[in-house]
């Protein structure tokens, strides 16, 4: 390319924005705009901007009316009833029945679909059998007796409006997946229902939002570009050159100097969300081997890793289920109070135990996505795997969609970057993610204990017997030495003063149709 091409190239990326186009940073590219396949942030942030469900949430995440107007439970807990508004649309004018939505339900659990949160909606009526393929589609406990109504039938007592929230919930405008298939997410075929419209994506760069005409309420802001900042030093210099109104993250950097630079615009608050190490226990060297993973854990210095490393207000983590969830005690390891230098004295006396040391050393893949955070805490962790163990530790850093398809297929990941944003207010969305059939069962856990541990939750009479079994079950969990936690999230951004409506909540969603631009001074 030529130096002058380079030149308009970062120019385009670092100009000041449009007033009324609000320019956001993403993150990595989404691996798919398809909402019943959605696994990550990055594109749940984009759907939540295209499609709405029968529930919805507003800038402070607090539930209100989505495509249903109003809703109710029967006494028995075991019917939801959701009446649809009246007039609803897509995109493209068309009409949106009770019908479509529950044809889409339907495909959302079919087993050609996929479906990543599926098995968080295991309480409706053979919601799992239809996935398993053994039962039809057609079968599913949902149904519309009219055209404005839907009802769930569900088994046990369940929290469904927060599920609703999660993107597996919207409606998916079949004809277009009937006629281009996997391309109806592209531009031109995706047909929507939510407050704006896909109107452009160009891959690894941007993706364009429009208003959706037919949508009941105006959003403020009519034009929305979600930016690809894959880095979030470049996402930083991007924010800092005006060419984004908000960015996903912040790179770390001490807290002081940043609050010092970005005053107001530096927006830290709790966050409902864990990292962790994932480990394969479908291969070796981590297969069968429960001592010497509580080994790697047991080697790192959370505490020198959340204060130097990440430093932006996270904490140590020695559990999976963050604090602040909802009617829950989280568990934690059992030497999550001893010094930093008893734990490890302890990895040590594991390594050998799994058949490790100074003559035979571990040696040992750690794999993470593109990013800057991450490459820093990975060599961090590495580097203590190697002080306190003598392992040696290769890093393998991979594009976004290559990272996710890896670290599902668990054939060639060892250990890998884990993690969990919680899609709603409830410890077990965290468990769930390891149950033995999981879709997002990426470190391959099967262990039927755990299962029944869960199993008994949902059968539990109230929340306090389903907290119990809950907390058993991660308990159980840490045991297995299934994952390496490492410290629980703070959301970070950085947002601009002209930005209005960005409210702090505890899954730091932020739908556009809630922000406003503010004009500039004449």
């Amino acid at each position: 390319m030529k130096a002058s091409s380079v030149a308009l190239l970062l120019m385009s990326l670092c100009a000041p924005v449009a007033a009324q186009t609000l320019e956001r940073g993403n993150g990595p590219e989404p691996s798919t705009l398809d909402a019943h396949r959605c696994p990550e942030v990055t594109c749940g942030n984009i759907l939540r901007d295209l499609y709405e469900g029968l529930v919805a949430e507003d800038a402070h995440g607090r539930l209100i009316p989505g495509m249903a107007e109003r809703w109710e439970l029967s006494a028995d807990g075991r019917r939801w009833t959701f009446h649809l508004r009246d007039g609803l649309r897509w995109s493209n004018g068309e009409a949106l029945t009770a019908e479509q939505i529950v044809a889409s339900f339907r495909r959302a659990f079919a087993p050609a679909t996929a479906a990543p949160f599926a098995v968080h909606f295991d309480a409706i009526a053979n919601a799992t059998a239809v996935q398993q393929g053994k039962l039809p589609p057609e079968q599913l406990g949902i149904s519309a007796p009219d055209a404005r109504t839907i009802v769930f039938r569900v088994e046990r007592s369940v929290a469904l409006p927060q599920l609703l929230l999660l993107p597996i919930a919207y409606p998916v405008y079949l004809p277009a997946v009937a006629n281009f298939g996997a391309q109806h997410t592209r531009p031109g075929h995706l047909v929507s229902n939510g407050a704006y419209r896909l109107v452009a994506w160009t891959p690894q760069a941007q993706l364009t939002v429009e208003r959706n005409a037919h949508f009941r309420d105006v959003a403020p802001i009519p034009r929305v570009r979600f930016q690809v900042t894959e880095d979030a030093a470049s996402e930083l210099q991007r924010f800092q050159a005006g060419g984004l109104h908000l960015t996903e993250t912040v790179p770390p950097q001490p807290l002081p100097q940043l609050r010092a630079r970005f005053g107001t615009q530096l927006r830290i608050s709790p966050y409902l969300g864990a990292m962790w190490i994932g480990l394969n226990l479908q291969q070796p060297p981590l297969k069968n081997n429960p001592a010497l993973r509580e080994a790697l854990s047991l080697a790192i210095d959370r505490d020198k890793l959340t204060r130097y490393i990440t430093g932006l207000g996270e904490s140590p983590a020695y559990g999976l289920v963050p604090p602040g969830v909802s009617d829950y005690r989280p568990a934690s390891q059992p030497w999550s109070r001893a010094t930093q230098a008893q734990r490890e004295a302890l990895a040590q006396r594991r390594y050998r135990e799994a058949g490790y040391g100074a003559d035979r050393p571990l040696q040992i893949e750690l794999r993470y996505n593109t990013s800057t955070p991450l490459r820093r805490m990975n060599l961090a962790i590495a580097a203590m795997w190697r002080e306190v163990l003598g392992a040696r530790v290769t890093l393998r850093n991979e594009e976004w969609k290559v990272f996710v398809g890896n670290r599902k297929q668990r054939v060639i990941t060892q250990a890998f970057r884990g993690g969990w944003i919680a899609d709603v207010d409830d410890a077990r969305n965290f468990l769930a993610n390891f149950h033995s059939d999981g879709v997002t069962n990426w470190s391959g856990l099967q262990d039927p204990a755990f299962d029944a541990l869960l199993a008994a939750a949902d059968a539990a009479p109230d929340l306090s017997a389903r907290a119990q079994q809950l907390h058993r079950a991660e308990a159980r969990l840490l045991a297995q030495q299934a994952i390496v936690p490492v410290y629980f999230y703070t959301s970070k951004h950085l947002v601009r003063p002209d930005v209005l409506g960005f409210e702090a909540n505890p899954l730091d969603h932020h739908p556009s149709r809630f922000l406003r631009l503010q004009e500039p001074k004449r």
